[in-house]
């Protein structure tokens, strides 16, 4: 009797016989990096001691995320106001979170979540980046995101003219995006086109980016993977990408709304703020 030899893969990628037509099945890799909330690295008591006027701001912040409700106008607070010291008591106790936003129409104006989710530190700096302006904003999204992003954008982006070759689908999603875009109001749930799930080619896709073109606001979230969210030229047009942790692009959307779900803080992660914005306070006191 031949000694039983066991067998090396049962499952996952190796374990199954390949197709008579050479095809393989291909397994969406697990993920490598989760980026999860980590308390900030406070300064020494002694410091502390010496920034009463950060301590006092850290306080009012506190008061205003506490009664934030999504919606709201949003609550700002100057740091600009601060001595020095103080300023960078805040700038260590809250840290710097996932999100970040690139105006690209007005290059000196930076937006960027702390670690605290809802609350932003939105920064304007001239061209030798003096800062002119330095403000705590607490808000789902900072303000200057939805005055900003769809500024001279185009209600309708006509489809009409010769058709690339080699585009499929583009002409009749674009269609369909403008019809969407005269009927949407402010508070309708977003309309989603999912160009992963939709038949298209490369060239659908480039039809689609010429035609929308890019607007002025540009949202990019890592996590998981990362999330890379823009404003296009066609009036609450957004175009929605997510990677996985390999860079690999998994789901690819064009929404229509006033800001996609996946860029704004959820009541529930400014309430869980507060409470941790508290936890930071008693160990800064």
């Amino acid at each position: 009797m031949q000694p039983f030899a066991p067998i090396a893969h049962t499952r996952g990628p190796g374990s199954q016989p390949v197709d008579e037509d050479g095809a393989e099945l291909s397994y969406l890799s697990m993920p490598k990096d989760m980026q999860t909330y980590a308390p900030p690295s406070l300064p020494e008591p002694e410091e502390v001691s010496g920034c009463p006027q950060g301590i006092r701001l850290l306080e009012r912040l506190l008061v205003q995320v506490r009664s934030y409700r999504v919606l709201e106008p949003s609550r700002v607070l100057d740091l600009l106001e601060l001595p020095d010291a103080d300023r960078h008591l805040v700038t260590q106790a809250l840290g710097e979170g996932e999100v970040s936003i690139l105006f690209t129409s007005d290059a000196i104006l930076r937006g960027q979540e702390t670690r605290l989710a809802g609350i932003w530190r939105v920064q304007r700096c001239d061209e030798l980046g003096q800062v002119l302006s330095d403000e705590l904003e607490v808000a789902e999204i900072p303000s200057r995101v939805r005055e900003l992003a769809f500024t001279g954008a185009a209600t309708e982006v006509s489809p009409e003219g010769e058709l690339p070759e080699g585009v499929l689908t583009g002409r009749s999603i674009l269609t369909e995006l403008n019809e969407r875009v005269a009927a949407w109001d402010f508070g309708d749930p977003a309309h989603v086109v999912n160009l992963t799930l939709l038949p298209h080619s490369p060239d659908d896709l480039d039809y689609l980016t010429a035609k929308l073109g890019l607007g002025p606001v540009t949202i990019l979230s890592r996590g998981y993977g990362s999330c890379r969210i823009s404003a296009t030229g066609l009036r609450n047009c957004w175009w929605v990408q997510h990677f996985n942790s390999d860079d690999k692009l998994i789901l690819n959307t064009l929404e229509v709304v006033d800001v996609p779900s996946a860029a704004l803080a959820a009541q529930e992660d400014i309430d869980d703020s507060a409470d941790r914005l508290a936890e930071i306070l008693e160990a800064v006191r």
